[in-house]
């Protein structure tokens, strides 16, 4: 046997044991496959190589409003002021991210919801709640512990008089079990000044008692309030806010269906009070009350009625110029698919300032289209 035999006997060889081996099997790479987390409810699953469960989920509105329509001689309609739009539609997508952890001092959990909008041409982007919760604390951007009741209506077509703020904050809440608990909260006065105000000195101190339990839930809620007065020469107060609400479930009615009434009073914070009217005038603080109150009906499995209403009455300082504000607002929507919503939406408001021309009533309709998944 020469060399020149040998070396292609050895490339036989090598061709015939390449191609045994290419059948081989291979070794799969590990893979960290998601898995379902039920402990926090549905739609968690686990990071994976962690023991942090997730929730991402979102939503989608498209509302079509016809703004102000109504007859009014003593204010300017949407449709008898030549610069106003008579109508608006919008466009807006929301994110939500909801994560949970437990540990060994309890709870540990996430949130972050984002939306941006589209609304006749002009689009915007905001942090609607980003926050931490661990154990009672909460520490963030979330919805203003003195807050409770906030309406029933689909759209809310017209703006009710009861308070409902995100601010930025942070809280510790002791459960004491049965469904009772307790919320002490500083929060940021930033978002609770009307009118011309100077720098802040101190933030707003937020507190409640609330329940929940089988029947439905009540809240008893308080703030303290800094006001600094824009003009150095004007004196500053501590202004405050008090709250009281109660929702009762009406299962005799249908599942889901409730009732809820809320009243509230305050002297120099009316933020709390849910308008933009000044919290002082000169060297007095302003003062005022609202009640408001709201009711669902589940009417079939797909069918929910909802109407709301809302009076309010400030006490203007060194002034003849007293406000009244009346709204009620009424939808209905339907859900023909699980997550999927429509509805319509009517509103009437009517406001009144003493002595003074500038009264304004106010009628508007909207249909909403909603996906939330």
């Amino acid at each position: 046997m020469n060399f020149k035999s040998l070396m292609l006997g050895a490339a036989a060889v090598a061709a015939a044991t390449s191609a045994q081996a290419a059948d081989l099997p291979v070794a799969a790479e590990p893979v960290d496959y998601v898995k379902v987390c039920d402990a926090y409810g549905a739609r968690f699953y686990y990071i994976p190589g962690t023991d942090t469960c997730l929730r991402v989920g979102g939503r989608i509105r498209a509302d079509y409003q016809i703004n102000n329509f109504a007859d009014t001689t003593k204010g300017l309609s949407a449709w008898n002021n030549h610069a106003s739009d008579g109508y608006r539609f919008r466009a807006r997508g929301y994110i939500y991210l909801d994560s949970r952890t437990n540990t060994e001092f309890g709870l540990l959990r996430t949130y972050t919801s984002i939306y941006g909008t589209n609304t006749n041409g002009s689009e915007g982007f905001d942090l609607d709640k980003a926050f931490i919760q661990w154990g009672g604390l909460t520490f963030g951007h979330a919805t203003s512990f003195f807050d409770y009741f906030t309406g029933q209506a689909f759209m809310g077509v017209v703006g009710r008089n009861w308070s409902d703020t995100t601010v930025n904050l942070a809280a510790y809440t002791a459960a004491f079990g049965n469904g009772f608990s307790a919320t002490l909260s500083v929060e940021d006065g930033d978002f609770r000044e009307n009118g011309a105000y100077g720098g802040n000195r101190y933030p707003d101190l937020v507190a409640n008692l609330r329940v929940d339990q089988g029947w439905g839930s009540a809240q008893l809620s308080g703030a303290l309030h800094h006001v600094n007065p824009a003009v150095n020469t004007t004196k500053d107060h501590t202004g405050y806010a008090v709250q009281g609400g109660v929702t009762i479930n009406l299962p005799m009615l249908s599942s889901g269906s409730n009732i809820a009434f809320q009243a509230a009073y305050a002297d120099g914070a009316l933020s709390y009070l849910g308008t933009s009217l000044a919290d002082y005038n000169g060297n007095k603080t302003n003062t005022g009350w609202n009640v408001g109150a709201g009711v669902f009906f589940k009417a079939t499995s797909t069918v929910g009625l909802a109407l709301d209403g809302s009076y309010l009455d400030v006490d203007v300082a060194n002034s003849n110029s007293d406000v009244t504000r009346w709204a009620i607002d009424g939808s209905v929507q339907w859900e023909p698919v699980s997550g999927l919503q429509i509805g319509a939406d009517m509103g009437y408001a009517s406001t009144d300032v003493k002595n003074s021309n500038a009264d304004l009533d106010e009628l508007l309709f909207g249909v909403r289209v909603q996906r939330t998944f």
